[in-house]
């Protein structure tokens, strides 16, 4: 099965599957990051957008938004929720801007599906490069040397087509730079239940290698995985805010 079968095939259930998310806080907290840390600009933009609801967020923030994605059928579905940003189809490991941005965001760990090491330092480049001096460059990562193989997020929701079952987990086999996202769907209709599951290959770092990374480029600042408050990551847990502001 392809690594993008859920994301493209079932694109339609993607909103469905990310019911639980709070989209708003999220949002919120790395608009306040960027005050913080940032240029004071007002020009973003958000990489593996998806069907871009942080992007209707920051416009409601008064930024100049626009989205970056891989599955055309998400920035389909990006473009009617947001009709007043701009969407991209591409790859955010190797993109360019015609302008400099202030902010450039990553949700939902999305940093992670830069394909090995080597795409992974092509998305900080190319996000170095897009960026105004003084501008932000944030997302959210997962330490592989605390990943629990054991874990695994699941929550149910209710649709006019059915009731739908969606479950994600993390899976690292303990060594090299590769681990995966494993996700599943079961749709129950009258009945009858269906169900797909997938696994998308995704890049492994420990956030001591990824700010190794980082620093030739930018002031790294390592934050606690909480939208609600802003706190210092406290060296144990393992999933974080990184915010890199270029010199």
């Amino acid at each position: 099965m392809s690594s993008n079968y859920l994301y493209t095939d079932l694109s339609g259930y993607y909103d469905l599957m990310c019911a639980d998310i709070n989209y708003h806080a999220q949002s919120y907290s790395v608009y306040r990051l960027h005050q913080l840390f940032g240029n004071n600009g007002d020009t973003h933009l958000d990489l593996a957008c998806g069907t871009g609801p942080h992007i209707r967020h920051f416009i409601e923030f008064g930024y100049q938004s626009s989205g970056l994605d891989i599955n055309q059928p998400m920035l389909e579905q990006a473009r009617t929720r947001c009709p007043k940003a701009q969407f991209s189809l591409g790859d955010m490991c190797d993109f360019e801007v015609d302008e400099a941005l202030d902010l450039i965001t990553c949700f939902l760990y999305s940093i992670h599906y830069s394909n090995g090491i080597e795409k992974l330092k092509q998305c900080i480049a190319s996000a170095h490069k897009a960026l105004k001096s003084g501008g932000v460059f944030c997302f959210n990562s997962v330490d592989k040397t605390r990943i629990d193989n054991n874990l695994f997020e699941r929550h149910t929701a209710k649709h006019q087509s059915g009731l739908f079952t969606f479950s994600s987990a993390w899976h690292y086999d303990g060594e090299g730079d590769k681990q995966s996202l494993r996700l599943g769907i079961t749709k129950t209709t009258e009945g009858i239940t269906q169900s797909w599951d997938d696994e998308h290959p995704m890049v492994a770092t420990s956030f001591k290698e990824l700010t190794n990374i980082l620093q030739p480029y930018f002031e790294v600042h390592i934050l606690e995985h909480d939208y609600q408050k802003i706190t210092p990551w406290d060296k144990a847990s393992g999933n974080a805010i990184f915010v890199c502001v270029k010199a």
